[in-house]
Formats: structure tokens, sequence, C-alpha cells
């Protein structure tokens, strides 16, 4: 059954290669379905292994021979400005692709989006304050010293489907003003962000071949990756898959960041109040439907306080209102395909066959039968080495693990391949901090998932390489060029101030 609903975008039979909309090699077409109706919303055109060659050719010749790279990072920063403008006028169109693309509830969408052009605009302005070129004495002897901070080259940016236009955002910006041209593989599950940056980049004049955009699969995929022509690879998505796209550059030397999966946790201190604790962490369990690799789904509190923290969140999933994602009164969507809905099937049976309490959910909605539906759920009395404690689910599923003391919470927070993020709850902030230094996580947060891509996020151990966000996100694309010359140059602070000679 095909969905009435149109679709606000323009070309999706299409790709955006070399500043044009572009007929695709084959009539492959992948079809995205509505996640709370199992309609079919519309359809994207499938990117084979000859759409990502031309789509890198046309990035490799933009960075090559095109005016990109050789702006100032004052004059990319206007296109970034331009960008941000853009994507506000979007916000209604984003409104109706996202929810029925993954499921994430209507109600959110714009203050989630509003991340968006904050971002464009956080590089813009980093275009000012950046020191792209730095004076360095020469180490040894007379001269001239100069480390340029360049462009590392055509970037191939993997997007995934969760929050699509936020993730993309977050590698194109930084990448864009860095003087880097971009190929963005857009996920088969949630295409439609992507495009509306294809038409972004159209409408606001972006150099040909600078921003290129197409859907694949595994295989055309792997493809971007494996082309030497591509000089980094930024990609979010599962641990499994970075550790593949890790070995293939690594082979042939190539750049990447890579934004893995998360397991992670939240500490409850003595001080916490339960109720605030479990209204913070319910929350934030519902956002995306738990289908955010920074959710915090392992709750750790001392023993004696578990039963009233088990008993307080299930008592809060109860009255969780799962439907329609458009219906204003609804706090939880449906996951994003019928394939994640049976991953988190297969994980909610695993803790029930391992003995873990089920306090409350574990199936579908009674009054849903169409649309990928689950309810919260939460387990108490989870063993920490467990796979329900230890592999990501990517759902709405929490586990509530008993702790001996903080030192115990401690180790149990750190007992993970994962390291993403962590949260804290007390009122002691100085606490928090002591503690932070002893979580090994990429970010810590008081009372809540505190995750700040403004400020720089990414994971330690398995959770990823590298930092997305902040002025740490910049600098993966750039490379560093040292040069030493017998004099200073003119133009030059050093020849102005008669040094360097």
């Amino acid at each position: 059954m095909t969905s009435s609903h149109q679709v606000p975008i323009l070309h999706p039979e299409k790709f955006y290669i070399d500043g044009k909309w572009v007929d695709p090699s084959t009539n492959r077409m992948i079809d995205v379905v509505d996640s709370a109706t199992e309609e079919l919303y519309f359809s994207v055109a499938e990117a084979e292994v000859a759409d990502v060659a031309r789509a890198v050719e046309a990035a490799r010749r933009a960075f090559d021979t095109g005016p990109w790279p050789r702006m100032s990072a004052s004059e990319r920063a206007v296109y970034l400005r331009r960008f941000a403008e853009a994507m506000e006028a979007r916000y209604d169109d984003m409104t109706e692709i996202w929810p029925r693309e993954t499921g994430v509830i209507a109600s959110i969408v714009k203050p989630v989006m509003e991340e968006v052009p904050f971002a464009f605009r956080y590089y813009a302005d980093l275009a000012e304050t950046y020191p792209f070129e730095q004076e360095v004495p020469p180490s040894f002897g007379p001269g001239y010293g100069m480390i340029a901070a360049e462009a590392v080259g055509v970037v191939g940016a993997i997007v995934p489907w969760n929050m699509p236009m936020n993730i993309a955002t977050w590698k194109l910006a930084p990448a864009l003003l860095a003087g880097c041209t971009v190929v963005v593989k857009a996920s088969p599950e949630a295409p439609g962000a992507a495009y509306v940056i294809g038409e972004i980049a159209e409408q606001i004049g972006l150099p040909a071949g600078v921003v290129n955009i197409l859907t694949a699969d595994r295989v055309a995929s792997e493809a971007l990756v494996t082309d030497h022509r591509v000089d980094k690879i930024t990609f979010t998505g599962s641990t499994g898959v970075g550790k593949r796209i890790a070995g293939i550059m690594a082979e042939r030397v190539g750049r990447y960041t890579l934004e893995l999966g998360g397991k992670s946790a939240a500490i409850i201190c003595d001080d916490m109040d339960i109720d605030q604790a479990a209204d913070s962490l319910t929350s934030g369990a519902c956002f995306v439907s738990g289908q955010v690799c920074a959710s915090l789904t392992r709750i750790i509190v001392p023993r004696h306080r578990h039963d009233a923290m088990l008993e307080a969140i299930a008592a809060r999933y109860a009255k969780i209102k799962v439907g329609n994602p458009f219906d204003r009164d609804v706090q939880m969507g449906p996951l994003a395909s019928d394939t994640q809905r049976a991953r988190v099937e297969e994980y909610i049976q695993i803790g029930k066959d391992a003995g873990a309490t089920l306090a409350f959910g574990g199936d579908r909605p009674k009054d849903l039968n169409r649309g990928w539906f689950i309810q919260p759920t939460v387990f108490g009395n989870v063993d920490n080495g467990s796979r329900l404690a230890q592999e990501e689910i990517f759902g709405p599923v929490t586990s509530v693990i008993a702790a001996e003391d903080e030192n115990d919470a401690i180790r149990l927070a750190n007992d993970s391949i994962f390291g993403l993020n962590a949260s804290v709850f007390t009122n002691d902030a100085d606490r928090v901090l002591e503690m932070s230094r002893k979580l090994r996580t990429g970010t810590v947060g008081q009372n809540g998932n505190r995750a700040d891509f403004g400020i720089g996020f990414g994971g330690f151990k398995q959770s990823g390489i590298g930092r997305e966000g902040g002025v740490a996100g910049l600098l993966p694309y750039l490379e560093n060029k040292t040069v030493v010359l017998d004099a200073a140059p003119r133009g030059s602070a050093a020849a102005k101030n008669g040094a360097g000679a």
C-alpha cells in the first residue's frame, strides 16, 4: 500500500552529483516505508558502484581543480551561513519526513533540528578565529617557519538512519569550512534528509562537486570506502561496520573518524531523589524511541535502592503513550523498521532467558496492529556481564544494575567494551567532576544525558575514534603542513616586525 502523504523532496529518482540532479546508472529503487503505518512512503534511486564512482570523481575534480579549496575560510563561511538560513526554511519538511522514516515524534523535530543551523553558523564563526596559518620559528638556525592547516581532501560521509540531518550536518559543516569536498552516502532507511541537503546545495549556489548526494546499500557503500580517491571516511553507525571500515582504511592509510556504538551508564548516587532521576531517565529512553547511541541504558544504583529505582521507572514507562508520531499526545513513536523491532524483541527474550526481572514492557502495544511499535521496557536485577547489559540494543530497553558502593558503581560502568556517554545523578557537582575522571567515556554529564556536539562528542574504547562537533570536530578534516623558508615572505607578521631573516 502506498502512502497518500506527499513527500517534500523534488528529485527522489535522481542523485545530486557535480552540481546537478542526474539519472542513476540503473533503474533500481529503494522503498522507504512509513514506520507507523507500514505503508510505502516514497522510493529513492539506489546507487550502484558505478554511481558511487561518478560521485567520487566529481568530488575529486572539485577538490583538485575547483575553486572551493582555494577560497579563504571566510569565503567558504558565506556558504555555511546560507546553508543555515536555508535549513531553517525546511523545518516543516523535515517534520513530515523524519517521523515517517524512523518514528521520531513530530513535536520534537523542530527543537532538535535547531541544532542544524547552529552547527553551520558555529563553523562559519570559526573561519575568523581558527588559526589556519600559524607562524612558528624554525627549531634550528635562522629563517621562517609556518604551519598551514589544509583540507584533508575528498570526504566520504556515511550517515545513519536515526538522526540523519543532525549527524550529516556535524560532518558536513566542518568538512566544508576546512575546504574539503564531500560525498554524502545516505541510509536506505532514511534518505530524505540527504536529499534536502542536496536541494539546499543547489539553491545556495555551492560550486559543482563540492557536495554530492546518493543513497546506497552495503556493496556500493563499501566502494566509497575502498576508493583510493577518497582521502577520508567519516562514519556513524554500528561498531561492527566501523571495524570493517577501519580495516579497509588502515590498509590504504586513509583517514577516518568513527562514531560507533554505546552502552552508556547512569550512576545514581545516594543523595539523588529517585523520582527526579526516574523522570530524566524516562524522557531520555523515549527520545527517538531509544534509537540513540548515547542513550543511558544501564542504570547503576546502590543495592539498597535498586527496587525503588526499578519500580519508579516501571511506573513511568507504564504511563508512556506509544503511537502515531504525529499525535500530539504521543510520547514515543515506533522503531525505524521491522528489522529493528525484531532485534529489540530478541534482546528482550535474552533478558527473560537470563533471569532478569521484567518490571514493565517487553511486548508490542496491544492496540497498535500496524507499525513497528514496542513498549518501553525495563529489566531489574540485571547481571552487568550479561548480553542484555553488554550489547547495544538500539531501542527503548533499560537495565537496572545493583552496585555495592561508589567504587563498585564506577567499576560496573567501566566494565564494557563501549565508552561513549555516562551520567552521574547527584546534587554535588564536585562529586560528579571527581567521578568523571574515573569514568572511561567520551562524555560525562550531571543528572541526565548531556551529550553536547557544540563542545565535542565521541567515544573511548570501541565507541569510536575521533570527535565530532566543537573545535575538535574540525581537526579531522585538516592536515598540518610545515613550511620552512630562508626568510620571512612579504606580508607575514615576521616580515612586518623585521624578524625571520
